[in-house]
């Protein structure tokens, strides 16, 4: 059984690791301010189910194909940096222009794919797995536990993201001031790409 200390240790390790910043912020900051709070639901659903589906696999000893073979881990971070460029590429130009523009938000299946090559989430859900899974006891309800606790913690960090984006957007009208968010945003999915493959 977990203890309260266990629990209040596997609520506060899950809130730092999934509000700080990420890809998965990044993107649905991005996702707020270019389609608002509420488009970005099934995006910010898809990053919760998919990561807890990940993590239920990692307990159940998927982790350890990356202790054989640390070179999957290498390509997952190097495909996630390519795409958070791509993300960044596309921002640019994407404010200043959005009544006219065909982009949509991500749908739920993408963002469940997504944590596939997500670096960060891997880290997360190895870092639980070896952390909070105990040595004793019944492994499916101890996996079960900590995937319930993951399924509520996870999008009550990341929707703070995207409501902030969301603010911003109802908050800016002057297109100047767009693209000059464009190009900071563009810049943290740099940055944010760049730290994945040097990490």
């Amino acid at each position: 059984m977990f203890d309260t200390n266990l629990i209040f240790a596997l609520v506060s390790f899950y809130f730092v690791m999934y509000v700080t910043p990420g890809p998965n912020n990044s993107m649905v900051l991005t996702s707020g301010l270019k389609f608002g709070f509420f488009r970005s639901i099934p995006h910010m659903t898809g990053i919760t189910i998919g990561h807890v589906t990940q993590l239920i696999l990692v307990c159940l000893g998927l982790g350890k194909i990356f202790q054989i073979y640390p070179e999957i881990q290498s390509i997952l971070k190097i495909l996630c940096a390519i795409y958070l460029i791509y993300l960044g590429y596309k921002i640019i130009g994407s404010f200043s222009k959005l009544n006219d523009d065909d982009s949509r938000p991500l749908k739920f299946y993408e963002a469940a794919l997504f944590q596939i090559v997500n670096p960060k989430a891997w880290t997360i859900s190895s870092m639980a797995a070896s952390s909070f899974l105990p040595k004793d006891g019944n492994l499916f309800f101890s996996i079960m536990f900590i995937a319930s606790v993951a399924l509520i913690i996870c999008p009550i960090s990341i929707s703070p993201w995207a409501a902030f984006g969301s603010g911003i957007k109802n908050l800016v009208k002057n297109n100047k001031i767009k693209v000059i968010i464009e190009f900071f945003l563009a810049f943290l999915l740099l940055i944010t790409a760049i730290l994945i493959v040097i990490d």
